[in-house]
Formats: C-alpha cells, structure tokens, sequence
C-alpha cells in the first residue's frame, strides 16, 4: 500500500477530535457511578466485539496469529488499549481533563529519549530544548512555587500513562508493518478486553445504572464513536504518516479537549497554566522532531 501522507493527516484530525471529546463524555459517565476500571472494561469489551466481528465478517484470515506474534500483541493491547485509559480514566476523574491529557502527552519525549538512550539513535540538540521546555512546562501547570495544585494519584496516573501511551506508539509502528489496521487492533482490545474482565469481572457492574437513557447514550459514544472509530483510524494513520508525526498531530486532542471540557464541564485553566501547556506542547515538538527517523515500512494488504 502507497503512504499518503495527506490522508493520514486527515484521519489523524479525525481521530483526535473524537477522542477530545471522548474525555468529557467518559468523566460524565464516571459520575453517573460506573468507576473507571469499570468504564475502561466496556471500552475493551464493546470495541473488541465491534472490531473482532467486522474482521472476521470482511477477512477471516486476517485474525490468524502466530506464537511470534502473540507477545507483541499481548504488550499491544495492554498498554495502549487497557492501561491508558484506564489511567486517563482515574487522572480525569480527580483532576481536569485538560491537565490530565498535557501530562499524558509528555509520551513523545519518552519515545525521544527511549531513541537516543536505548536505540542509540542519532538525535538533534534541540532534543534537550525540548525537554527541557516541557519541564517548565510541567512546573507551570502544577505551579511548584507555591502549594502545587496538582492532585498526586491523578498526576501520577497521568504520567504513568504517558510512559506506556510512548510504548504504543513504539508498538504500534512495528505492528502496522506487518497486520493490517482492523486485525492489529482487533486483537489488541480483544487482550485489553480479557485484561477488563480479569480487573473488573461483568458481573459486578452496576446493571441498573444503564437502564436510563443518559448512562446508556454515553456509555455508547464511549464505546464507539470515543473508542471503536477514533482507535481504528489512528491506527491506519499509521500507514500513511511515521510515528513522529502522528505523535505530534495527535496532540491536538489536548487543544480539542480542554475547549470541549472548557464548554461542558465548566474547567477554564488560569493563565499561568495555559502557558504551561504551551511550553509543554512546544517542548513536545521539539522532542519528537529530534529524532533522525527512517521511512516506515508498511504492509501491503
């Protein structure tokens, strides 16, 4: 298949914007009472059925593994389509989305820096300029000088999810050349499914909660239009774009984000905080470009 970088950025735009507003939808849904491991558990499950049957109906074939595979797929699934959001999941629910999504998406530094120090990759100086602005970046937002305003477990989670979202950006470059976009993440909510199960089992949800209308129509944008589409699109992206640059597009969710949280949810960032993300989104940049990639080498389907 020939890359077209034009619409890998479309889809990219595309993806972001669902994902932004997936956010807003998942932090109402969480305080109708459904938890966040229990919200990550539908996410997994409802998108595994989704991606798993429309695989199996258009190419049978194409969900076969191999035992060589299987760990990749494994660490895939886990990372990406589990653990990040169920940590997003916890950040949002004691913190703002906006600030959760700036920390979460300090992820390309950490493919930066996992380039230069475990690849031995060549990198530019700016690298460090990069680093060293999301630093600043990052202490504006928690506003260190004073009594910091960042809530600990929501920082945490935020930052956990950010070493492990720059892990599925490794993995999922290495997987999309070599399975097609649907099987690669079919099999990879199917394994974050399981995961859900094992951490939240089915029959502990609250049943009743989903009996009125509101619980129900966002547990279903979460599921589809927040995670189903969004995930299946920028893994296509992919494709088309190397992993430096959807990292970078991708980062227009925490713009998208913060405007939708902004509308819906009443959480304006004062300004010493905006300036903060500035410098993180900056740094980000800065970060990302740094590294001296090759092309990358797509499957043909």
């Amino acid at each position: 298949m020939t890359p077209r970088p034009s619409l890998g950025i479309a889809m990219i735009i595309c993806s972001a914007s669902l994902f932004a507003v997936n956010g807003t939808m998942a932090k109402l849904l969480q305080q109708t009472g459904v938890d966040a491991a229990q919200v990550a558990t539908l996410r997994a499950g409802g998108t595994a059925l989704a991606l798993g049957g429309a695989a199996l109906a258009v190419r049978p074939r194409s969900m076969r593994i191999t035992r060589r595979e299987a760990p990749m797929l494994a660490c895939y699934g886990l990372a990406g389509f589990f653990l990040v959001p169920l940590l997003y999941l916890i950040a949002i629910s004691r913190m703002s989305v906006g600030i959760a999504l700036l920390l979460e998406y300090m992820a390309p530094v950490f493919v930066a820096l996992w380039a230069r120090f475990a690849q031995g990759r060549e990198v530019r100086p700016r690298l460090w300029v990069g680093l060293a602005l999301a630093v600043g970046g990052l202490a504006c937002v928690a506003r260190v000088w004073g009594r910091p305003d960042l809530d600990l477990v929501g920082t945490a989670a935020s930052i956990a999810a950010a070493v492990l979202l720059a892990a599925w950006f490794v993995l999922g470059a290495h997987g999309t050349a070599r399975r097609d976009p649907l099987s690669l993440t079919a099999w990879a909510f199917i394994v974050a499914a399981i995961a859900g199960a094992v951490v939240r089992p089915w029959w502990d949800f609250p049943v009743a909660h989903f009996r009125e209308s509101r619980t129900l129509l966002l547990t279903l944008y979460v599921v589809f239009l927040g995670t189903t589409v969004p995930y299946f699109i920028l893994t296509a992206a992919l494709r088309h774009l190397p992993a430096t640059s959807v990292s970078i597009l991708s980062m227009l969710e925490v713009v998208i984000a913060s405007a939708v949280a902004w509308v819906a949810l009443d959480e304006a960032l004062p300004p010493v905080q905006l300036a903060g993300g500035v410098l993180i989104l900056a740094g980000v940049v800065l970060a990302e470009t740094a590294r001296r990639d090759t092309p990358v080498t797509t499957a043909v389907t």
